[in-house]
């Protein structure tokens, strides 16, 4: 058995994720009743990611400020810059694409128990409200903005620590990290119980009457993902931007499409920037920092359904209004949930721009539940796979310059 065990784990993680796939879906589709039990495994798996994911932020964030070099510089503000522009495109996208191709909804209900935000005000009061957080309320309800702000505290006043100190910490994180990647040897079993599960549960039919929806959410992201991001790749790092992308799509957007959960794909992200050599004392802080605000995916969401709810009421938009929105998607994406659905409360604030009431808005979001089984798993792929991407670009345009 120990051999059998050895050889799989010598296999690489996304043949053996596929095999979790294909594994996942044969059982789903010929005896789901007889091995029920299966899908325990996605939620096992998707558990174990989100309980270490909050601890690895904390302590990753913290090793790397406090053993900082002075001097050293960083690559934070040009990946900023990235996940500004990126998830502004991705908006631009789902507005051009929404007017080239309108869609009109069969509206639902069934959400009435959802509180959207009042207004953007609000959605940036509440950004401004995690970052005061309470360290242990932070960890317990996986507050990444809460958590990044007491690790790079901690990390600043423990730079005058004691090596002793420091070399701990470094302990802690290697240890931490080792539990990370047990748990990542795990997604192939993890993602044959999700699998599972979503097919058991919800099959297939249910999307069948948002085809035209969900070809154009779809489309847009994975335009956003093989066109545009790979240009702004391209402008930074005049390379060749594919290899980079398609390996991040491979390697973070494959479990991130089974999660549906940006925070829970945090440590594979991490563990991703480590196998690409990227700088840690960046990819520690860019990470988890673009699990929260690098939000092409719910940019594309908000800006597609909120303008098929004006097309279906027959509300003419005119450029400037477009071109708000497109700002406002942007905008409510960075402020959106890194949970499955995060986006979808997001959308009676866009709707508002259109003098769309709270009702309406809501069926509206009742659609993207019910589609969500591929739009949330797609928009958390384009998402989180970008979170590495554009720190690799980062990383490579700096070299580039270096090289010089």
């Amino acid at each position: 058995m120990r051999n059998i065990i050895l050889k799989w784990n010598q296999i690489s993680l996304v043949l053996r994720i596929l095999i979790g796939i294909v594994v996942g879906v044969v059982l789903a589709v010929t005896i789901p009743d007889s091995v029920a039990w299966v899908s325990i495994f996605g939620s096992l798996f998707v558990g174990a990611l989100k309980a270490v994911a909050p601890i690895l932020v904390l302590i990753l964030v913290t090793n790397a400020i406090s053993n900082h070099k002075s001097g050293k510089k960083t690559n934070m503000k040009s990946i900023l810059g990235l996940y500004a522009i990126g998830t502004l495109l991705a908006g631009v996208v789902g507005v051009v694409a929404s007017f080239l191709f309108p869609v009109s909804l069969t509206l639902t209900s069934g959400v009435e128990d959802l509180a959207p935000p009042g207004g953007i005000a609000e959605v940036l009061k509440t950004l401004l409200f995690k970052i005061v957080d309470n360290p242990v309320n932070a960890l317990m309800n996986a507050n990444y903005i809460g958590i990044l702000t007491w690790a790079i505290l901690l990390g600043l006043v423990l730079k005058k620590a004691a090596d002793t100190t420091k070399t701990a910490i470094s302990n802690l994180s290697d240890a931490i990290t080792q539990i990370v990647k047990w748990v990542i040897d795990l997604a192939p079993l993890g993602i044959m119980g999700l699998v599972f599960d979503a097919i058991a549960t919800n099959g297939l039919d249910s999307l069948l009457e948002y085809g035209q929806l969900l070809t154009l959410l779809l489309g847009c992201m994975f335009f956003v993902a093989l066109v545009v991001n790979p240009i702004i790749t391209f402008i930074y790092t005049r390379s060749n931007p594919y290899p980079l992308v398609l390996r991040t799509l491979r390697e973070s957007g494959i479990t991130a499409f089974f999660t549906r959960s940006s925070a829970a794909n945090i440590p594979v992200n991490l563990t991703l920037c480590k196998k690409l050599g990227l700088d840690e004392d960046t990819y520690s802080v860019s990470i988890p920092l673009g699990a929260t605000i690098n939000m092409a995916g719910a940019a594309v969401t908000i800006s597609v359904l909120t303008l098929s709810a004006a097309h279906t009421l027959g509300i003419e938009v005119d450029i400037w209004t477009a071109i708000i929105l497109m700002v406002l998607s942007a905008v409510s994406a960075a402020g959106a949930s890194g949970v499955a659905g995060g986006s979808l409360l997001l959308i009676p604030l866009a709707c508002s721009l259109f003098g769309i009431s709270n009702d309406i808005a809501m069926q509206v979001v009742g659609v993207g539940f019910i589609i969500g089984v591929l739009q949330d798993s797609c928009e958390t792929a384009l998402n989180s796979s970008s979170d590495v991407l554009f720190t690799a670009t980062a990383d490579i345009a700096k070299k580039r310059k270096e090289a010089k």
